[in-house]
């Protein structure tokens, strides 16, 4: 059993939000989401008060709730400087925010608290097009990508009561050599080692829609195409 760090962060902000026809020629979206105060209940599709537009590729009981690192908005105010007023905790469209807990200290199948409710990381986000809409930065999904600061998705262990100013504390560590930063790079990395892409794919831990995935990059003859996730 490998020895679980002492790693903690205050939720800063929780965001719901409502589906939305934001766009004419694409499809509704949730992705615009607002910070709320109220007590969040949470089970295992996510949040009761959040919605999602697509269910077949977002929500879910492994992805019920996104967290992404408020961290990272200097990155982002720096890489898209005209656009740097709009980068700040939940205009990625997440659920959770904090600071101090980022991909490079998480891993995969980490079991954390939020609030009352106990959930675990199964896999990054890979962005779409809605990104790109959502922020007007056409770049925006395909930079998101390759920078690897992508946020995570957690499962629900224990249902419970989440709002903002609620701590979060790591409690189990089962992967501690999957870093979320090595398995997101992973994930979009085009020339993956194919016996890495099978032992992710055989992991239990990971999200099915990721593990379906790495089996097919454990394919040596396999090349993805994701032009039509990021440019939609």
């Amino acid at each position: 059993m490998s020895v679980v760090p002492d790693l903690s962060a205050k939720i800063i902000s929780v965001f719901i939000g409502k589906v939305e026809n934001r766009w004419p020629d694409k499809a509704p979206s949730a992705i615009r989401k607002t910070a709320t105060d109220a007590v969040l209940t949470l089970k295992e599709n996510g949040f009761l008060e959040d919605n999602q537009a697509d269910k077949e590729v977002h929500g879910g009981p492994e992805k019920a709730i996104h967290h992404y690192a408020a961290d990272h908005m200097d990155h982002w105010r720096a890489e898209f400087s005209d656009k740097a007023e709009f980068f700040k905790p939940g205009c990625f469209g997440e659920n959770i925010s904090t600071i101090g807990l980022t991909e490079e200290n998480l891993c995969l199948g980490d079991v954390l608290t939020m609030g009352t409710a106990k959930v675990q990381i199964c896999q990054g986000r890979q962005p779409c097009w809605k990104l790109n809409a959502h922020t007007d930065i056409a770049q925006m999904a395909p930079s998101f990508q390759r920078s690897g600061r992508t946020g995570w998705y957690y499962r629900v262990i224990e249902d419970g009561e989440v709002k903002a100013g609620d701590e979060m504390r790591l409690i189990e560590r089962p992967c501690p050599n999957w870093s979320l930063a090595r398995l997101i790079k992973a994930r979009f990395d085009p020339r993956i080692d194919p016996d890495e892409a099978k032992e992710l794919s055989d992991n239990p831990i990971l999200s099915q829609a990721w593990r379906k995935s790495f089996l097919k990059k454990a394919d040596r003859n396999f090349i993805e195409n994701t032009d039509a996730r990021l440019k939609g």
